[in-house]
């Protein structure tokens, strides 16, 4: 009896042991290998990938991720993205990196959400997607802003100014950024209700591709201004460097005096220009709150907290009445 009393509890204490070797105690977040993320004590290593780091735009994003790290040093952030926004394989090959080294989980913000979608399948560490979603299951949530209710918003605003310029027959063409993007549509099509809804005329047959660089929105304002000689009511383009380069060209065509024209992103030289009448209004959405609940979103799912399935960061019109105050923020971000 004593042997059977001994055998027993040696088969309990084995299947004690192995319980715990295979992550079935209570203190740690499994990982996508069916370990212990961070070693079950709360201190975690996020990689955040961006769609570059080569903007004002995108450096707020990532002060945000970083600034979430300052107000939880037990957890590490990692930050990089591509070199420009149609830099596609620079940052597909970054994902491939990052999927195969030792981080807890991932916020990504795609280039190309459908490539993306291929390479984190079946991932099972958290996935977090900011500014751009991800259609994939293995993302958790989405952080940023909506895109065509922002649109909207900024059409309908664009309108209004429209108005008060003087403009009878309102007519709005649209600079956007790269073809398919669903960003870039979203956008599109929340300009477009916007600006009809207001009582404008969306020319939706006539948007001009720039693939969100300043230099093709030169090219698309010239071409604009050569079909229109008589002068347009509305430009709005997919980002502000976009709208400030149109803005620029037209600056020496009469007909284009009154023209509003609307960029996306209130970043501060879209402000500057703002208080200098070389850009009428902004939508601006929040890239730094976009950071800091991406990243801040991952850690709660790594702590077993369920995720809503989209965390809006926000967006508003900045225009001239306020736009100092958008500026010294933002500079804030960046002290």
């Amino acid at each position: 009896m004593k042997v059977k009393k001994l055998m027993a509890a040696m088969l309990v204490g084995s299947m004690v042991m192995a319980l715990t070797a295979c992550g079935g105690g209570t203190n740690g977040t499994q990982g996508a290998d069916g370990g212990n993320a961070a070693g079950g004590d709360g201190s975690y290593k996020v990689s955040v990938i961006l769609k570059t780091t080569a903007s004002e735009y995108w450096s707020y994003v990532k002060a945000g991720a970083l600034a979430y790290q300052k107000d939880n040093p037990n957890v590490k952030v990692e930050v990089k993205g591509a070199s420009s926004e149609t830099a596609y394989d620079e940052q597909l090959s970054m994902i491939e990196t990052d999927m195969n080294a030792t981080y807890d989980g991932y916020v990504i913000a795609p280039l190309q959400a459908d490539m993306v979608k291929t390479m984190i399948a079946g991932k099972t560490k958290p996935i977090v997607a900011v500014d751009t979603d991800i259609d994939a299951p293995e993302v958790l949530s989405f952080v940023g802003t909506g895109n065509e209710s922002a649109g909207k918003l900024g059409g309908g605003a664009a309108v209004e100014a429209a108005k008060a310029a003087g403009w009878t027959e309102i007519k709005a063409i649209e600079i956007c950024g790269v073809q398919g993007d669903s960003t870039n549509e979203a956008r599109k099509a929340g300009y477009q209700a916007g600006i009809n809804e207001a009582g404008g005329t969306f020319l939706i047959d006539e948007t001009q591709y720039a693939e969100a660089t300043a230099d093709k929105a030169v090219n698309s304002m010239e071409a604009i201004m050569q079909n229109h000689p008589e002068g347009i009511a509305i430009i709005c383009a997919n980002n502000d460097d976009m709208a400030m380069a149109a803005a620029r060209t037209a600056k020496s065509n009469p007909n284009y005096a009154k023209t509003i024209f609307l960029g996306f992103d209130g970043i501060q030289s879209a402000c500057t220009a703002i208080l200098n009448d070389q850009l009428t209004m902004s939508v601006a959405q929040e890239g730094y709150n976009m950071g800091y609940k991406a990243v801040e979103a991952v850690v709660k799912s790594l702590n077993g907290e369920q995720l809503e399935e989209f965390i809006d960061s926000g967006a508003s019109v900045v225009d001239k009445s306020n736009a100092q105050e958008r500026l010294d923020t933002l500079k804030g971000y960046l002290a």
